[in-house]
């Protein structure tokens, strides 16, 4: 795509005037093409001077997230070479979900600049303002039995932590088994989905959503005091599609790396990013409240919780809390 190649020559050449005919050369298009996606980038909130017999220079990104604007950062082979954008939409899951029937490839990504009714665990929403979040779902399509699939809940969580870090700089935990947070506040939701015959996957869906640019103002008064973006931790604005290429970078080496050597190498990032493991919790079941140490997690990524008088549960599906917050 044009506007890619284009947005590529400006980031290999920061802050420099690029003649108009190097640029031709480059892209080996006309100059009057090149002055129309200029002014397509202008009109997505680029500032790009000209200058005459010095030609054009990026001062300024503009935030879309837009197919162009995720490949210039993309380093992988398949995952997010295909992407489906939208401005607003209930819910990405819901269009994955669809393009995943329909036979989407493998790597294929559903991106939306605003989320009105965005699924998270246990039938929560997830509202995702215009402009001001990462929301997306993956389709994967891998060859596991479904019992294995939680695995790759798992791993996204690293993917983030690892994404978000090398992007900003900012170090995150993890809270078992898919919220992200940074300084006890929630920053990213992960969703698996699956579809699947009782012993064959179909498919996996993975969503995730990301604060990004939002002000304390943006979040519900209701969660205000628990949850935070990349803007509020970093005090300054987030590329959001330099985020998502990131993510996307980081899965597909991690994703690579589970499909060669299985869970166990994903399993000690997993431990290392951990907030709740070697910590005392509460784990609100939708049976009960036990309280314990967290152990660790199997090879399934089901959470051990050891209790006061020693016995070892198995955690399956709960609403974890570390018990130095209560």
């Amino acid at each position: 795509m044009l506007k890619e190649k284009l947005l590529k020559v400006f980031a290999e050449n920061p802050n420099e005037f690029i003649s108009g005919e190097k640029i031709s050369q480059q892209l080996g298009c006309t100059r009057t093409a090149i002055w129309k996606h200029i002014d397509e980038l202008r009109k997505n909130g680029y500032e790009v001077e000209s200058a005459p017999r010095k030609g054009y220079r990026l001062v300024r990104k503009g935030d879309g997230i837009h197919s162009h604007e995720i490949k210039v950062g993309l380093q992988t082979k398949r995952i997010g070479h295909e992407i489906s954008y939208y401005e607003e939409t209930d819910s990405t899951q819901i269009i994955a979900h669809q393009l995943a029937q329909n036979q989407a490839n493998e790597g294929h990504i559903v991106i939306a600049n605003e989320q009105t009714a965005g699924k998270g665990r246990l039938g929560r929403t997830w509202h995702s303002r215009q402009g001001t979040s990462v929301s997306m779902s993956l389709i994967l399509r891998p060859e596991l039995p479904p019992q294995k699939t939680p695995q790759l809940t798992l791993l996204t969580a690293v993917a983030v932590v690892r994404a978000i870090h090398a992007n900003t700089g900012l170090d995150c935990q993890i809270k078992w088994p898919n919220d992200v947070l940074i300084n006890g506040k929630k920053l990213v939701g992960i969703l698996t989905e699956m579809q699947a015959d009782p012993d064959f996957v179909h498919s996996v869906i993975i969503g995730i959503g990301v604060n990004v640019n939002q002000s304390r103002e943006d979040f519900d008064p209701d969660i205000r005091d628990i949850a935070t973006s990349l803007l509020l931790e970093k005090n300054e604005p987030v590329d959001r599609a330099a985020v998502i290429s990131a993510i996307l970078n980081e899965f597909e080496l991690l994703y690579d790396l589970y499909l060669e050597e299985g869970f166990s190498p994903i399993k000690t990032l997993w431990e290392a990013y951990s907030m709740s493991v070697g910590t005392n919790i509460y784990a609100r079941t939708m049976k009960e409240v036990l309280y314990g140490y967290a152990v660790g997690i199997t090879d399934d990524g089901v959470l051990l919780l050891r209790d006061e008088s020693g016995e070892t549960h198995s955690i399956y599906s709960a609403d974890i809390e570390i018990a130095s917050q209560k």
